[in-house]
């Protein structure tokens, strides 16, 4: 089963490169609107940093959830909507810049579940997740499934989302890109988990 999809994704991806090829683009010259999923205390310096890069391969990127954002008791919906509407509107594709401490974040939890929300306003994005120099895993070939945002995890396993090393390569950035937006229209994302209540603590999380 996970060949076959793996085959239609690969498929998918030559499809639409071929196609944008023929209209005399490339995934290079694509402009995907990037939303940044992130620590905000322990990483700020790889989001700006990202945001530099995007000047680079014209991608543009839209500021995440801060402290603050959400003040008193909303219900789960009006919460999700409310990101989905305010800070994804328009995006297609979600990085996660994935730091040693960032799967605690709550808003972490909450921007990847809006991310991959289907609305008939608001289509769901891509999804990738980058290891920051700040991960243990960051180039390496293995990783602690623990250490990662548990919803970017569910993602990767039903092939939704992939991971990849941090790269300051604006080329490589803008191809990664560009497949995590086509692989949104191939594979169907996980968002069953429940949604974190507040930030969490700890080395890795466990169900």
């Amino acid at each position: 089963m996970r060949q076959g999809a793996l085959i239609f994704e690969r498929l998918t991806i030559v499809i639409v490169t071929v196609r944008m090829y023929k209209q005399g683009r490339s995934p290079m010259t694509a402009r995907h609107k990037v939303f940044v999923s992130y620590h905000h205390d322990a990483d700020e310096r790889y989001k700006l940093l990202f945001e530099r890069l995007g000047v680079h391969f014209d991608t543009l990127v839209r500021g995440s959830v801060d402290r603050g954002d959400f003040e008193g008791p909303l219900p789960t919906e009006t919460v999700m909507q409310r990101i989905r509407d305010e800070y994804l509107r328009d995006s297609s594709v979600t990085v996660v810049l994935i730091g040693a401490n960032t799967w605690q974040r709550k808003f972490v939890d909450w921007e990847l579940s809006a991310s991959i929300r289907d609305t008939r306003a608001s289509p769901r994005s891509g999804l990738l997740g980058l290891f920051l120099p700040t991960h243990p895993a960051c180039g390496r070939k293995e990783y602690d499934q623990h250490t990662i945002p548990p919803r970017l995890h569910d993602n990767v396993e039903c092939g939704y989302a992939k991971l990849f090393d941090w790269t300051e390569d604006p080329e490589r950035m803008s191809t990664l890109i560009h497949e995590a937006y086509v692989r949104k229209n191939s594979i169907l994302p996980t968002n069953s988990r429940r949604l974190f209540a507040n930030n969490r603590s700890g080395s890795r999380w466990s169900d």
